[in-house]
């Protein structure tokens, strides 16, 4: 029987290379390939006839601007409703993380440190020298680390959904305040009820959609399962170490005011940890997954705050 989600993809791909991104496969390392929508203007390939077929990566001529995906989808499907809004303004460059997509390693770490330096591996071989890098979620997690680690390289971020670290209590008191008996259990789900359940507290308004297409759903985008549990176990850090990394950047918290994962409190609270740098915009009746619940809203704030980020505009 045909994947109903799994037979969307011919059509989503073809939107986004409409829209102006077509996929590139990027070896960042010996066993260690991380998969990327990137610009098309930025791939030039061989003439027919021309010896090698190896593409040409070139370097993008406008702003660049990086989307990193949450955990429950991979790149395009997370950010399917920003491209279209971006590209004409911006050079998007959308990854699949480790374990999402077709992006793969041989190696055994797990933390979202070596996401974040693969990621930046990644794009410096794709020729990008500086972006504005847009997370949400886990990846908004990937993005803090990556802004921590390459502060030149990381001009700005705009996180939606998402902490500066995933610590022990908040792991803890997030499951649990939840329904839920571990994080694996909300973000791995194995059965439609499952698949539900993350559903019901990630959107604002309930959604239905008839079985037969969460269970599609379900097959189709939680692959390596082993893998991204193997992920969650390692993105939980001490609450005995708390340091709060002091970022040089600029930083927009973009925000699903009804957001029951990390709820308003811990936007509030980390824009206060990140002081005068930091901006908040909140996002009336949207939950958590606010990007695709609101995507008009959505992009109208970021786009405006990714022209502060790039060009020092004012934010209001």
């Amino acid at each position: 029987m045909v994947n109903l989600v799994a037979a969307q993809r011919p059509l989503i791909n073809g939107l986004m290379k409409m829209a102006g991104i077509q996929p590139q496969a990027v070896e960042t390392e010996p066993g260690t390939v991380m998969n990327f929508w990137v610009p098309v203007e930025t791939v030039k390939k061989p003439k027919k006839g021309q010896k090698g077929d190896t593409a040409v990566l070139i370097k993008p001529k406008k702003p660049v601007v990086v989307l990193v995906h949450g955990f429950a989808g991979e790149g395009i499907v997370t950010w399917q409703f920003q491209v279209g809004a971006l590209t004409k303004k911006y050079s998007v460059y959308i990854p699949d993380l480790l374990f999402f997509g077709g992006s793969v390693t041989d190696k055994s770490d797990r933390s979202p440190t070596y996401q974040a330096e693969t990621l930046m591996k990644g794009l410096k071989k794709l020729g990008v020298e500086q972006c504005v890098v847009v997370g949400f979620s886990y990846g908004g997690m990937v993005v803090f680390k990556m802004a921590e680690l390459y502060p030149d390289f990381v001009q700005g971020m705009v996180v939606s959904g998402s902490i500066i670290a995933m610590t022990d209590s908040i792991s803890e008191e997030t499951v649990s305040r939840l329904g839920f008996n571990s994080s694996t259990e909300l973000l791995l789900p194995n059965s439609v009820k499952g698949l539900k359940a993350l559903l019901s507290v990630a959107a604002y308004k309930k959604l239905w959609f008839p079985n037969r297409l969460f269970k599609d759903f379900l097959e189709a985008m939680f692959t390596k399962r082993q893998e991204r549990g193997e992920l969650l176990e390692g993105l939980v850090v001490s609450n005995k170490d708390p340091t709060i990394p002091k970022f040089s950047q600029k930083i927009h918290l973009l925000w699903g005011e009804d957001d029951q994962i990390f709820k308003l409190e811990h936007a509030m609270n980390m824009k206060e940890q990140l002081g005068e740098n930091a901006t908040f915009q909140g996002i009336k009746k949207a939950g958590h997954l606010v990007h695709l619940e609101r995507p008009c809203v959505y992009n109208r704030f970021l786009k405006r705050a990714l022209a502060w980020l790039h060009e020092g505009g004012a934010q209001n």
